[in-house]
């Protein structure tokens, strides 16, 4: 009986595809635009319509989240992905500036490594290949190990939608075997373009530290500030719907309400009519426990549970009905679970006694997790947006808008995407909502304009001196009167 090595066939499958890719890709590049829009067109609608398979299985196989939600994220991931990309040029001539005397070629980048997280497994390998593809580029996929039959399932509609518009063989694969083993070669592999690096944070840094390019996203954290002008039924409205879509699943999705002591009670009531839940002190305690394990990450049994799910782990009785659970609180840290992210409906509740204050309060949750990412403000008064818009280290400010929803473009004009960039402060190459114009070079041909005399402004080039030479004074004052006539010459 023979006994294989999983580590090492990952490895070598990860070799093998990465060669396949790149052959692949070398032919995928030489077409034109309407022959790429072609391929990126029939992946988005057959993706678009295995949606609700495909949420289901996702479901099933995780966990995570509410199917009927990720029937919408796959929806954003396909069609909603598509239609923002559709009439982008991402390959050949993208813009020729005759007066400028610029030409911009769009290049891809070759072959993309991409990660793809357990929470929003189909979405994300939909939402990536089209992208890729999109911009000229071939794509291996590596999936979480916990979601590893959905995300296949997934590649299999993508790849043939691909072969079937005409797409080389190879330019879609998946990892079968996935080790951590293959991963670190797949991510270090000298032929890899670009890594796009979606998960928990000990993968981004391993995506960051390989060697190649990447596109990482840290974790978020965002608040949602709810101040005083604030229409606060709808702004408590929009927090929940963020906060329970796919139960919380969504990293732009709110961690804490910040509000003012003015309005306190109208938001605590409104929030208990729309199904809030405020632990008391001991109850967080008891629920606390369970956001985070001794290692200080988060607990993958309360990622994507409901309320009364969590509720029944920590052993507290909650209303039936209840949506989300508060827990109010006063202090921000590491050692504070609620002030971190939380990827259920679980919300941090603070009081601040003004928007001066709230704004210090944001800024000292995001700096404590989830710098550079998204963050909701629901306000009427555009002063006030001015001044977060101005200091809140975040990519994504969002406006009377579900911050889930918000920050991937599904509710707001940002580009729709599952890809959220957390810029320089949040340790990412990239503030933007990642597209396929983020996974191109461009190549700038630059034809001149001017010559060497043109830049000196009609001034000759004085004469050469060789070393050694002797010169009379009468030279040397000819020498000078005749630059500085010119100089005279030329300032007239």
């Amino acid at each position: 009986m023979k006994i294989y090595d999983k580590d090492l066939l990952s490895v070598q499958e990860v070799r093998d595809m990465v060669a396949k890719a790149k052959a692949a890709q070398a032919e995928y590049a030489a077409y034109d635009q309407e022959r790429v829009d072609a391929v990126a067109c029939a992946v988005a609608k057959a993706c678009a319509a295995q949606s609700e398979r495909l949420a289901k299985m996702a479901v099933e196989e995780t966990g995570f989240g509410i199917w009927q939600d990720k029937v919408l994220k796959n929806q954003l991931g396909s069609a909603m992905t598509y239609e923002s990309i559709k009439d982008m040029k991402t390959v050949g001539i993208l813009r020729d500036d005759k007066e400028k005397g610029i030409m911009e070629v769009g290049v891809p980048m070759g072959v993309v490594a991409a990660l793809i997280p357990s929470t929003n497994p189909t979405s994300t390998v939909m939402y990536k290949s089209l992208i890729c593809l999109k911009s000229g580029n071939a794509i291996i996929i590596s999936p979480h190990p916990n979601a590893k039959n959905c995300i296949a399932e997934t590649y299999k509609v993508v790849a043939e939608a691909a072969r079937g518009a005409g797409a080389p063989d190879g330019i879609v694969q998946c990892i079968t075997l996935p080790t951590m083993d293959g991963t670190a070669a797949l991510l270090k592999h000298r032929d890899i373009g670009m890594i796009l690096a979606t998960g928990g944070e000990a993968m981004v840094r391993a995506a960051y530290s390989s060697g190649n390019p990447a596109l990482g996203v840290g974790p978020g954290n965002g608040p949602a500030y709810i101040e005083k002008s604030a229409d606060i039924p709808l702004a408590v409205r929009r927090i929940f719907d963020s906060k329970t879509f796919d139960n919380g699943t969504i990293c732009a999705s709110e961690q804490s309400i910040v509000t003012e002591a003015c309005i306190q009670d109208q938001v605590i009531d409104e929030a208990k009519r729309q199904g809030g839940y405020f632990l008391s002190p001991e109850e967080s305690k008891k629920v606390g426990r369970f956001i985070m394990r001794a290692n200080g990450t988060m607990n993958p049994k309360v990622v994507g549970k409901s309320a009364q799910a969590i509720a029944e782990m920590a052993g507290v009785q909650i209303p039936a009905g209840t949506r989300v659970l508060i827990s109010p609180q006063s202090t921000v840290g590491k050692d504070n679970p609620y002030s971190r992210e939380k990827l259920c409906p679980i919300l941090a509740f603070y009081v601040t006694d003004g928007w001066e204050s709230a704004c210090e309060l944001c800024m000292e949750i995001l700096h404590n997790e989830g710098a550079g990412h998204t963050m909701t403000i629901h306000t009427q008064d555009d002063g006030i947006i001015r001044e977060f818009a101005l200091k809140k280290p975040v990519s994504r400010l969002l406006v009377n808008t579900p911050g889930a929803l918000g920050g991937v473009g599904a509710t707001t004009g940002l580009q729709p995407a599952l890809t959220l960039g957390c810029g320089s402060v949040g340790g990412s190459a990239t503030s933007d909502n990642v597209g396929p114009l983020n996974l191109i070079n461009i190549r700038r041909v630059a034809y001149g304009l001017k010559e060497l005399s043109d830049l000196r402004g009609g001034v000759s080039e004085p004469p050469q001196i060789s070393q050694g030479s002797n010169i009379s004074q009468q030279q040397l004052e000819e020498i000078v009167i005749k630059v500085i006539e010119q100089l005279k010459h030329t300032n007239k």
